[in-house]
C-alpha cells in the first residue's frame, strides 16, 4: 500500500534473524550459568571420577579423616631411694668411695654422700663463680676432689644454704639483705644475718650457685634454710608488701626453672611441724609449696616418725620422695630414704 509521497513502510532486512540470534544467545548464558552452577555439586570418588551429588542425596559423602588423637603423657616426678651419708663441712681434698663402707658407718649401707657446698655461714666450699667476694673456701685439692666424686658411680648431694647467709646480706645490704624496719641489715637471735626472699637478686645468687653445681655433676641438690628467721625481734624485720609464703614460693619456682635444663634432683629440707601441720607463718613455707616443686623432701626427726612424715608428703605429692635426717645414734628405718650425719673427717684428707 502506498504512503504518503509514494513511499511504502520499511520493514528491515533481516529482522526474523536478530531475533533468533538472540534467543540462541540467551540459551548459551543460561547454559553457562547452569554449567557453572553444577560445578558446585560435582564430587569425586576416591578413584577420582566425577558424578554428580545433588541436595538430598541419601549417599553418604566421605568426610576428611580425623587426626588421630595424640595422647600427652605428663612425665611425673620420680626419686629413687637414697641412703646418704653428709661429709664433714668442710672443703673437700679427697675422694675415697670406701668411706661409705667403713668407720662407724659399716653397718649403715650407705649408697649415697652429701656434701656441704655452701653452709650457714655463708661460706661457699667450691670455686664459684658467682659468690660474693671472699666468701670461698677450698684447698688445693678440692676441684680434683670434686670430679672423682661427681665421676664416680655414687649418688651425690650437694647441700646449698639458702637464705642463712651473713656474708652476701653483708655484701649486699640494699641489693640482697634482710632488713629491719629501721632501714638496716637485720640481726636474727644468734647475731647473725640473712637474705631476703623477696629481693630478686638475693633469690638470682642462689639459683647461680645452684646451676654451677649441676655443671660440677652432682646428682641431687639439697637445699636447706629456705625460710625467714625463727629467732630474734621478729616483729622488726621489714618484711615489705609481699606475703612471705609467696616470696619464698616464687624462690622454689625460680630455682625449678633454673635447674631444669639439667638431670638433677632437687630437693628441700623442711622443718618437721611444716610436714605435719602443712604450713608455718614464722618459717613462711608450706609442704604444698616445696612438694610442688620438690623432687624430695628432707626433714630432721626421729625414725619412728619417718613413715608419717613419708605419708604426708606423699599426699601433698604423689611422686615427691621424702628423706628423714637422722642422728649418729639412730637406727635407720628400713624402709625409705635418709641422712644420716658426718663422721669425723670422712672424706676429708
Amino acid at each position: 500500500m502506498a504512503g504518503a509521497r509514494g513511499y511504502r513502510s520499511y520493514r528491515g532486512r533481516g529482522s526474523k534473524g536478530k531475533i533468533v540470534l538472540a534467543v540462541i544467545l540467551v540459551l548459551v548464558i543460561v547454559a553457562s550459568l547452569a554449567f557453572i552452577r553444577m560445578q558446585e555439586y560435582v564430587v569425586y570418588d576416591e578413584s577420582g571420577r566425577p558424578r554428580l551429588s545433588l541436595p538430598g542425596d541419601d549417599e553418604p559423602q566421605t568426610l576428611p579423616e580425623e587426626e588421630e588423637d595424640v595422647n600427652l603423657v605428663i612425665q611425673e616426678k620420680t626419686s629413687e631411694t637414697v641412703r646418704a651419708m653428709q661429709l664433714s663441712t668442710a672443703p673437700l681434698t679427697a675422694w675415697d668411695g670406701a668411706v661409705l663402707t667403713g668407720g662407724t658407718y659399716t653397718d649403715r649401707s650407705c649408697d649415697a654422700v652429701a656434701v656441704t657446698m655452701k653452709d650457714a655461714a655463708g661460706l661457699v666450699y667450691f670455686d664459684a663463680a658467682g659468690a660474693v667476694s671472699g666468701a670461698v673456701r677450698t684447698e688445693a685439692g678440692t676441684a680434683a676432689a670434686l670430679e672423682a666424686l661427681n665421676g664416680s658411680d655414687t649418688h651425690t648431694i650437694a647441700i646449698l644454704s639458702c637464705f642463712h647467709d651473713p656474708m652476701a646480706a653483708n655484701a649486699d645490704v640494699e641489693g640482697m639483705g634482710l632488713k629491719n624496719t629501721g632501714g638496716y641489715i637485720f640481726y636474727d637471735g644468734n647475731n647473725s644475718q640473712w637474705l631476703d626472699p623477696a629481693k630478686p637478686a638475693a633469690r638470682q645468687y642462689l639459683c647461680t650457685l645452684a646451676q654451677e653445681l649441676a655443671k660440677l655433676g652432682f646428682d641431687e641438690i639439697l637445699l636447706t634454710d629456705v625460710s625467714y628467721p625463727t629467732e630474734g625481734k621478729l616483729d622488726k624485720i621489714a618484711y615489705g608488701d609481699t606475703p612471705k609464703a609467696e616470696n619464698l614460693t616464687v624462690f622454689l619456682e625460680e630455682m625449678a626453672a633454673a635447674l631444669e635444663p639439667y638431670d638433677v634432683t632437687l630437693s628441700v629440707e623442711l622443718p618437721a611441724q611444716v610436714i605435719t601441720q602443712g604450713s608455718d607463718d614464722t618459717v613462711g613455707i608450706s609442704l604444698a609449696a616445696a612438694a610442688r616443686y620438690a623432687d624430695r623432701i628432707y626433714a630432721a626427726a626421729e625414725p619412728a616418725q619417718a613413715a608419717t612424715l613419708a605419708g604426708e608428703v606423699k599426699a601433698a605429692a604423689e611422686g615427691t620422695d621424702f628423706a628423714v635426717m637422722l642422728t649418729a645414734a639412730d637406727t635407720p628405718p628400713q624402709e625409705g630414704s635418709w641422712l644420716l650425719p658426718a663422721q669425723s673427717g670422712a672424706g676429708i684428707s
